[in-house]
């Protein structure tokens, strides 16, 4: 959670500093990023726990406090940034960081998806693989054996 957060500060100093110099947002997009995915870690991370067996049987809520001001820090430093992009920023300025922000989680969920792809048809691979093993390992045995029995020795 204090990664998280800190990962999501950088990323505002960051975007903060591109703002006042008056630099366009796209040159923000690293920042960007990183700010959004720290957001939504920290999101996942509240709704991971919030679905955990143990969170529900055991009751556990000591990090909930901290997750909520962690969330609610974010919002503050989100108002400032707002507040200083319409101040001192061009004019849609704010419309466009949430039309990056937007991009930038969807860009994020894809890449995800395609992990989890990747993943699975590792594992299918690898059980094909083993499969393929165990049945070529099972017919040389079946030969042997079967030339054990019709000639009583190997």
């Amino acid at each position: 959670m204090i990664a998280e957060l800190a990962a999501f500060n950088a990323g505002f100093a960051v975007v903060k500093q591109f703002v006042a110099n008056g630099r366009d947002l796209s040159d923000a997009m690293g920042a960007i990023g990183k700010m959004v995915a720290a957001k939504e870690d920290l999101k996942a991370r509240g709704e991971k726990k919030k679905k955990s067996v143990l969170s529900v049987l055991g009751g556990k809520t000591e990090n909930d406090f901290e997750e909520f001001m962690a969330l609610e820090k974010i919002k503050q430093v989100e108002k400032e940034l707002e507040s200083m992009m319409k101040l001192y920023g061009r004019a849609g300025l704010w419309d466009d960081w949430v039309r990056f922000q937007a991009e930038a989680r969807k860009q994020r969920r894809q890449a995800i998806l395609e992990e989890k792809k990747r993943r699975e048809e590792m594992w299918e691979y690898t059980a094909i693989g083993l499969a393929a093993v165990f049945l070529i390992g099972g017919l040389i045995g079946l030969v042997f054996w079967v030339k054990f029995l019709r000639d009583g020795a190997i």
